[in-house]
């Protein structure tokens, strides 16, 4: 009589001590007071569910100060990025156009506050 040989789990194609491995490393890398919090929420690297768990929070943490990190004009790039796959060619394109309208605008607006007194003359008879 064959037994039959049960196929082991896999999370996202890694098997149970690969994700333990990554969870050991990618914890480490974490800040001190993230890496104290895991703890203090019980989240351990023993047993499937716990493991695949604490691989969720250790990606959302790692998420969270990547944010923390990025100036505003690199967050106002990720969200435009993140609104441009809800839309279509043309309506990016519409997008673009009104907020380069927008910014022509507003550069008028402050051409007529501070208005440039200099004359700058460029010779290219050289």
């Amino acid at each position: 009589m064959s037994s039959k040989k049960s196929s082991a789990q896999t999370f996202r194609g890694m098997n149970y001590r690969k994700v333990q491995r990554k969870n050991s490393r990618d914890r480490q890398q974490l800040t001190k007071e993230n890496q104290i919090w895991l703890k203090a929420h019980n989240y351990r690297n023993l047993g499937w569910t716990n493991v695949i768990q604490l691989f969720e929070k250790i990606r959302e943490l790692q998420e969270q100060e990547i944010v923390k990190s990025l100036s505003l004009e690199e967050l106002f790039i990720e969200a435009d990025l993140i609104g441009n796959k809800y839309l279509n060619s043309q309506e990016i394109n519409q997008r673009n156009q009104r907020i380069a309208q927008e910014l022509d605008e507003i550069a008028d607006i402050i051409d007529s506050q501070y208005p440039d007194q200099r004359v700058e003359i460029i010779d290219y008879s050289k």
